[in-house]
């Protein structure tokens, strides 16, 4: 069994739904190496998060976007958490709603994911710097 691990640092994104699937291809060749196995993608904070889902009609992730803000809005009176803004206890708790990591298997050298599947990354916060994600493969 070989496994594989890098940290990467993404670019900063504005706030919204981002692929990112093909930065971690090109960030990560050692997927390459793998036959038959599992790539695990990590982010590194509370405030953002991945997900997995349509890779082709950019309004999916405008209305992502907008679900999410509908269903935790900024501003809400019983928020005790806001020492970073109006956008700081929604963005900790979409980032929980959403997930921290994916599990997506590798076959053959490649994501073995469907042909409208993409992975996102989900900025929560109006302002964030780049985000760093864990990536790690294993697999014969």
């Amino acid at each position: 069994m070989n496994i594989y691990q890098k940290e990467i640092q993404l670019k900063p994104y504005k706030r919204g739904f981002h692929l990112i699937t093909d930065t971690i291809k090109d960030n990560f060749p050692e997927l390459r190496e793998i036959n038959t196995g599992m790539l695990n993608v990590f982010i590194k904070h509370t405030s953002a998060s991945l997900t997995i889902n349509e890779n082709a009609d950019a309004t999916v992730r405008s209305d992502f976007e907008a679900h999410m803000n509908s269903m935790v809005p900024e501003d809400a009176p019983y928020y005790m958490h806001n020492y970073e803004g109006p956008d700081d206890m929604p963005a900790h708790i979409k980032a929980s709603l959403m997930g921290s990591s994916i599990l997506i298997p590798i076959t053959k050298g490649r994501l073995n994911m469907g042909i409208w599947q993409g992975i996102y990354l989900c900025e929560h916060r109006n302002n964030a710097s780049g985000r760093s994600l864990i990536l790690s493969c294993y697999g014969t």
